[in-house]
């Protein structure tokens, strides 16, 4: 029996030996990303909003920024979001005094949603750096808004008054939709404002910008360069009209593409104007106006150069670098909108430089009709 029993247990302890029970698995340590899980909603207010709202940027899927009040010489800065981030601003954001470049707002990323909630007001203040100089000289102006590398995204319903000077940049965009804008720079226009441009737009496609109402001193829309990019259903005024331009002299100096359409252009220096620097060359093409309507304009009703130098007519010859093709002017209305000083429609062409060009139900009068015109498309002329 103890021979068997000693037998048994050498078996059991060799079985044992040959097959060892496997130890537990060590728990894996948690991923950091589901550690540190994005919060749905974050407020942000008051003096340390910006930067607080700037550092954790990439943590919240909505940054609330409500009643902020942005140190001087500091940007609200939000250029580094996470994909798919909403911004809605609340209350009335202001930024200090300090006289220095900018921008005061920068907003950058992919599938961004950027809102103003009802009564909301980003308040640059100003009259605070107005003094009739602009970016030409006094004091240094800082621009308002970089809307920069914005991709499949959308700006709703923000209302902007008293920029410094530029209010709203839009460069290296691709699918971004603006919808129901305010700039009012209205004050400027007895407090000294100049340069106080609404919506600059360079190297962008795919833009569209609906519904906006622009009170300032320079252009309502500049588009420098870019493609696919519609302005629609606009109210403009006080300023410089409806602008392609001013073309050349960038290292993006291409402009296809461009709808204007359905909108107001009152109290202002020019309605249409498009234009090409002198000696440089570009293209602009494919570019449309129809359903736009003129009053009070004190200048140039239509104005297309070719001989910009650093403003209008005052180049010498207009040349031919930057042709100007396909280019629609239909349905313009603007009886008696344009000052007895000014001129309805100049048109300064190179030598075979505008061309395919469409005109039709074009009405803009009460200005003079300008001697200097050169080449011009022969479905127009100068009035």
């Amino acid at each position: 029996m103890v021979s068997l029993t000693c037998a048994l247990l050498a078996v059991l302890s060799a079985a044992a030996l040959a097959s060892p029970v496997a130890a537990p698995k060590p728990t894996p340590a948690p991923e950091i990303g589901n550690a540190l899980e994005k919060r749905a909603s974050c407020t942000f207010s008051g003096s340390s909003g910006a930067a607080s709202a700037s550092k954790s940027q990439k943590s919240c899927a909505t940054i609330v920024l409500s009643n902020v009040a942005v140190p001087s010489g500091t940007t609200l800065d939000l250029s580094d979001l996470a994909d798919d981030t909403s911004v809605i601003f609340e209350g009335t954001t202001t930024w200090g005094y300090e006289e220095w470049a900018g921008p005061l707002l920068q907003i950058e990323g992919t599938g961004i949603k950027i809102s103003g909630a009802s009564g909301a007001l980003l308040d640059g203040g100003g009259a605070r750096w107005w003094d009739g100089e602009g970016g030409s000289g006094g004091k240094t102006k800082p621009k308002f808004f970089y809307a920069h590398d914005l991709t499949d995204s959308t700006i709703t319903n923000l209302h902007i008054q008293n920029t410094p000077v530029q209010a709203v940049s839009i460069n290296d965009a691709d699918g971004l939709t603006i919808t129901g804008m305010t700039i009012d720079n209205s004050a400027g226009d007895s407090a000294g404002g100049k340069n106080t441009d609404g919506f600059d737009i360079g190297s962008s496609n795919n833009v569209v910008i609906t519904g906006a109402n622009v009170y300032n001193q320079d252009d309502c829309v500049a588009i420098n360069s870019g493609t696919d990019i519609t302005f629609t259903n606009g109210v403009c005024s006080g300023g410089h009209g409806l602008s392609i331009g001013s073309v050349g002299g960038r290292t993006d100096n291409t402009v296809s593409g461009i709808t204007f359409s359905n909108s107001e252009v009152k109290n202002s220096v020019n309605g249409i104007r498009i234009k090409g620097i002198e000696g440089d060359t570009g293209t602009i093409s494919g570019v449309t106006y129809n359903g736009i309507t003129l009053s009070t304009i004190s200048k140039y009703g239509i104005l297309i150069e070719q001989n910009y130098d650093g403003g209008d007519l005052d180049g010498g010859t207009a040349s031919s670098g930057i042709p100007i093709t396909n280019l629609k002017i239909e349905n313009i209305s603007g009886s008696g909108a344009v000052s007895s000083s000014g001129y309805d429609v100049v048109i300064t062409c190179g030598s075979g430089a505008c061309t395919g060009w469409t005109w039709s139900g074009v009405n803009v009068t009460g200005g003079k009709k300008y001697g200097s015109c050169t080449n011009v498309p022969s479905v127009t002329s100068c009035s």
